[in-house]
Order: structure tokens, then sequence, then C-alpha cells
């Protein structure tokens, strides 16, 4: 309540319902970008369990669980979620082709999640083009470091959603994605 009243106070009351309609339409931006993170995690575990027990690897659950968390992560968080049942698999297995089935198995999970699953149902809920949300990343990264990966999305969703509310912003607001 405090930030949206700051935010009211800033632009004043002439435009008092374009910023409350902003400031909803933000708010409804970040949930369905969290749904989305949440769907995308179930779908993850839920995977890379089945792909474990399958592969009899102790502590299936558990490092599945993990590895789905970690997927949220970009870049590091996908070979560290790997890295975890490769070392389970080499420790506990009696041969260290397991460890290869875990890391084709994770593989074949990461091409699915970032060539379907991401696009469908992530991305799709904050309507951000493919291209930009990458350079987003890499800018995120590279000014606050892991956390600015994880913020530069939802970021960039804000802005569009602020440039599509703008006249003269508007073509910014069509190249960062679908208009709304």
């Amino acid at each position: 309540p405090l930030l949206i009243d700051f935010i009211h106070r800033l632009f004043g009351n002439d435009h008092k319902s374009k910023v409350s309609e902003i400031v909803s339409q933000t708010k409804s931006v970040v949930q369905a970008y969290l749904v989305g993170l949440v769907i995308e995690v179930i779908i993850i575990a839920v995977l890379e369990i089945a792909a474990l027990f399958i592969l009899g690897i102790d502590y299936a659950i558990l490092l599945g669980i993990i590895g789905a968390l970690l997927n949220l992560i970009p870049y590091i968080g996908g070979l560290v979620a790997v890295a975890l049942p490769m070392m389970v698999a080499l420790a506990t297995k009696e041969t260290g082709w397991y460890a290869m089935y875990v890391l084709a198995i994770y593989y074949f999970i990461q091409l699915i999640d970032n060539n379907y699953i991401v696009p469908k149902i992530v991305a799709s809920k904050v309507k951000i083009n493919a291209l930009f949300s990458i350079i987003a990343v890499i800018a995120g990264n590279a000014l606050w470091g892991v956390s600015g990966m994880f913020l530069s999305i939802p970021l960039l969703a804000i802005v569009k959603l602020i440039f599509d509310h703008m006249e003269p912003m508007k073509p910014w607001g069509v190249l960062l994605g679908v208009s709304m």
C-alpha cells in the first residue's frame, strides 16, 4: 500500500486512473510469471524424479526437487542440478554409465524445458519477445548477478506494460513483445 500510494502521489491526480490501471496490470503480470515458474518447477520435478526412479538412483525425490528448483537459476542452476545426481550415481552404482545416463536424460529434459515448457508456459504469461528475454537475462546478470537474472524477465514485462500505456513509447512496447 505504501508503494502504491507513493506511485499515485508521484504522478498526481491527473493520471490517477491510468496509474491505477498500470499498477493493477503489473500485479497481474508478476503473479502470472510466478504461476508460470511454479508450473515449470512442478513439471521439471516430475520429469526428473521419474527419470531418476527409472535409473534406480538413490534419493530420486530429493534430487528431482532440488534439480527443479536449481533449474530456475539461469545457466549455472542446470549444471549444478545435473551434477548432484551424477555424483550420487557415481557413488552408489557399480558403473559410471549411470552418471552418463543421468547426464543424457537431464539434457533431454532441458531440451524439453527450454524449447517447450518455458516458451509455452512461462514466456506466454508475460508476453515478452524471446530475443529481448535473453538480452534482459544477460544484462540482469551483468548488472546484479544471479538475482538480476531472476528479476530481469518480470522487470522487462513491467517496462513493456508501461510502454504499452504511453503513446510515445507504444512502438517500443510492440518491439518488446506481443501488445496487450
